[in-house]
């Protein structure tokens, strides 16, 4: 090998080699636990090419390197939870540093070269070929999301004008929303029934409803924790923009498209239709004369 390596780079390697026989346990773990047999196999063979960068890098660092426990059931808890999908893609995300590394050594040193086209397959196939369900129905979960975000965002802040009483707005907000779970579930399930079988069709109408229900829970939930209107719609609007944050995150990085744009779009919505609702609200309750 006529190509030197320094000491600083020397250092680097050892952290890029500690990261590779990490991920070669989270993926073998993931392989172990997932019931997909076609994903398992594509988790053991990336599991492999990840043992087989430690032992080359080792060469290179004549140092043997413990795996990140902490790291390995991050990962996988996050990968259970969310999905394989998420999970690895996630993960991946930490590798960019050292894939530039090895394509920088590369230029002078083959092992390396080989390492850096490997560790851009591992992304490649898992965006072919890893198949889960929560990815097949991502849409319904969108439309779940974001019909209960804007319509029940806006009924409870043109609610908190209105009736001013944080039992009354709670009540009205969880009846609408049950309703109109019930309702996106049915319209879900009819629209898909039309096109796919029926047992996809009711899935995808539980995914919108279970999104829709769960985000009117979120939302309802500062009515019943505080007594202060004002502050409970506050706390319902600062939930609203936590839900699209954590949910276009998961989106962007699972499906790999831009996370700025998509939550920028989300929240500008939700967030108009609720000061229009309140303006409303108020209005309504000068020209009504209500006084609850």
């Amino acid at each position: 090998m006529n190509y030197k390596i320094d000491a600083d780079i020397v250092k680097s390697l050892q952290k890029a080699q500690k990261n590779e026989i990490t991920e070669y346990h989270i993926y073998s773990k993931l392989s172990s636990l997932i019931k997909n047999e076609h994903n398992s196999k594509v988790l053991q063979q990336i599991a492999q090419d990840e043992l087989c960068h430690h032992n080359e890098l080792k060469k290179f660092t004549e140092t043997d390197m413990k795996p990140n426990t902490l790291k390995i059931y991050f990962y996988t808890f996050i990968s259970l939870i969310f999905g394989v999908t998420f999970g690895i893609k996630l993960m991946e995300k930490g590798e960019s540093g050292a894939e530039k590394l090895y394509r920088r050594l590369g230029k002078n040193i083959e092992e390396f070269k080989i390492i850096a086209n490997e560790e851009n397959k591992h992304e490649e196939e898992l965006i072919g070929i890893i198949e889960e369900e929560k990815l097949q129905f991502v849409g319904s979960m969108v439309l779940g999301l974001n019909d209960a975000l804007v319509e029940l965002t806006g009924t409870l802040a043109g609610l908190t004008f209105a009736l001013k009483n944080t039992r009354l707005i709670a009540l009205s907000g969880l009846i609408t929303g049950i309703a109109a779970t019930l309702s996106m579930a049915a319209s879900e399930y009819l629209s898909t029934r039309t096109e796919q079988d029926s047992k996809h069709a009711l899935k995808s109408s539980l995914y919108t409803g279970g999104a829709y229900v769960f985000t009117v829970a979120c939302l309802v939930f500062p009515y019943l924790l505080f007594s202060n209107y004002v502050l409970s719609l506050a706390a319902t609007i600062i939930m609203a923009i936590f839900i699209i944050l954590i949910f276009n995150f998961y989106i962007s990085v699972a499906k790999d498209l831009p996370f700025k744009q998509r939550f920028l779009e989300m929240a500008g919505i939700s967030l108009g239709v609720a000061v229009i609702s309140f303006i409303i609200g108020y209005f309504v309750r000068l020209f009504l004369g209500v006084d609850v």
